[in-house]
């Protein structure tokens, strides 16, 4: 029944700002579903934590930024990375940073240079690279199409290697080795696999691609990395978007 104090001017807006409200608790509910698909974790060492480079000019910030540019919500990232780190020192950081959580709607890694640095044997790398990646999966929630790996590039073309009268090919031939294992095991995985090395040993040795050290990327040339890993991230993260539909 209708009070006898109310009329038809008002009841029709107060139908409407509750219609209205209604509108906007949903939509907010599905925004914030959306934001929750759309979570990022970068795994890494240096490279993923951009050593000599501002926060905004690390790879994993490009690659958000080139994401939204591309009508992608995306938040920005988590990254656990710290400069030095190996495998096993990536594993441990993440006992200690759980739990994680496995919403992830992305995940990358990009993890060996420092064992490979450290004369580790590529036999080493393959079990303890084995375990992160299936930890990425996981936080991913078991789905390998939201998780990319970039391959590690190829320090020994800096004019840090040559200073410190490192050994180029040496160097390449035990990161071939590395990214070649990487590559099989992510595969198996159904993993996408990210080869940056290239790009790092073509421009390398440019200043211009590197850090007051000589060693670590400058922003450019994390640009020409995010510029291969973006259109592997767009394609993932649309193809979940499009599954999430349709369940």
């Amino acid at each position: 029944m209708i009070p006898a104090n109310m009329t038809v001017a008002t009841i029709v807006p107060a139908i409407v700002a509750i219609t209205t409200a209604a509108n906007a608790a949903i939509q907010g509910g599905a925004d914030e579903a959306l934001q929750r698909r759309n979570r990022y974790l970068a795994l890494g060492d240096s490279y993923t934590i951009g050593e000599g480079v501002d926060a905004a000019d690390r790879w994993p910030m490009q690659l958000v930024r080139q994401l939204r540019d591309a009508g992608i919500a995306i938040d920005d990232p988590r990254i656990i990375a710290t400069t030095g780190w190996t495998t096993d020192e990536l594993s441990a950081a993440l006992d200690a940073a759980e739990p994680l959580g496995k919403d992830w709607a992305l995940v990358s890694l990009l993890i060996g240079v420092n064992n490979q640095y450290r004369g580790r044997p590529v036999d080493d790398y393959v079990p303890e690279f084995t375990a992160l990646l299936d930890r990425a999966i996981a936080y991913a929630g078991g789905d390998a199409k939201r998780v990319l790996v970039l391959s590690i590039p190829d320090w020994g073309v800096t004019p840090f290697a040559f200073a410190g009268s490192f050994d180029p090919e040496v160097i390449a031939e035990a990161l071939d080795a590395y990214n070649a294992a990487a590559a099989r095991i992510c595969a198996d995985r159904g993993v996408a696999f990210v080869d940056i090395t290239p790009v790092s040993r073509a421009r390398g040795a440019d200043t211009a691609m590197l850090v007051e050290d000589a060693l670590h990327p400058s922003a450019a040339m994390y640009a020409e990395w995010t510029a291969l890993a973006l259109p592997v991230a767009q394609r993932r993260l649309n193809e979940a978007k499009t599954e999430a539909r349709t369940e």
